[in-house]
């Protein structure tokens, strides 16, 4: 038992010894979170000197006003893998980063015109998406553990789903398809580090 504690101390003290700056960080992106009411979580990965893995999502369960005459609401879970390229060191400065993303979605009576068309607010969409794209970011440090990052990205969406009237959101009017290119990301986050 004693031998197993020694080892064990021995191992730790190594990998202590052996970790470099950060390399893991646990994040929320304020700007989502706050404007679309998703709580979100993101884990960053560093994978090289230059480079890292983001691994997000969000999910929002929740009508905004669910009642049989408004039935607004926003209800989404959303999956997001970005690989991040570092200009200077990983966690640090500027990064150029390319992503995949997937969502599945409920949506009433919100303004989406660049997304699903005009007067999208007069109708209920259910369905799914999936695309990509690049991006471009920031990240202040705030301290040794603590930092704010700046993102936005660009892209491809392509998004399949079952349209609705939605005055009680019970009639289907049809299934339809739609191409989107425009912004697939942007945040504001804020980051810990773990290790």
């Amino acid at each position: 038992m004693k031998i197993r504690s020694i080892f064990t101390l021995l191992i730790l003290t190594l990998l202590v010894s052996y970790s470099r700056a950060q390399d893991i960080a646990i994040k929320t992106n304020l700007l989502y979170g706050g404007y679309t009411y998703t709580p979100n979580l993101s884990l960053e990965i560093g994978l090289g000197k230059r480079s890292t893995l983001d691994l997000g999502g969000g999910y929002n369960p929740w009508n905004l006003d669910g009642t049989a005459e408004n039935n607004k609401k926003l209800v989404h879970w959303l999956g997001e893998i970005e690989y991040r390229y570092w200009l200077c060191q990983r966690f640090s400065g500027h990064f150029l980063g390319v992503h995949v993303l997937g969502s599945q979605y409920n949506i009433a009576q919100q303004d989406l015109p660049l997304i699903f068309g005009k007067g999208s607010k007069e109708y209920r969409f259910e369905g799914y998406g999936y695309g990509g794209g690049i991006s471009y970011g920031y990240n202040f440090f705030l301290g040794i553990r603590w930092s704010i990052e700046a993102n936005l990205g660009i892209g491809y969406a392509r998004l399949h789903y079952d349209k609705y009237k939605c005055q009680k959101c019970g009639e289907k009017i049809g299934t339809e398809s739609r191409n989107y290119f425009g912004p697939t990301k942007a945040g504001i986050s804020l980051i810990y580090y773990l290790k």
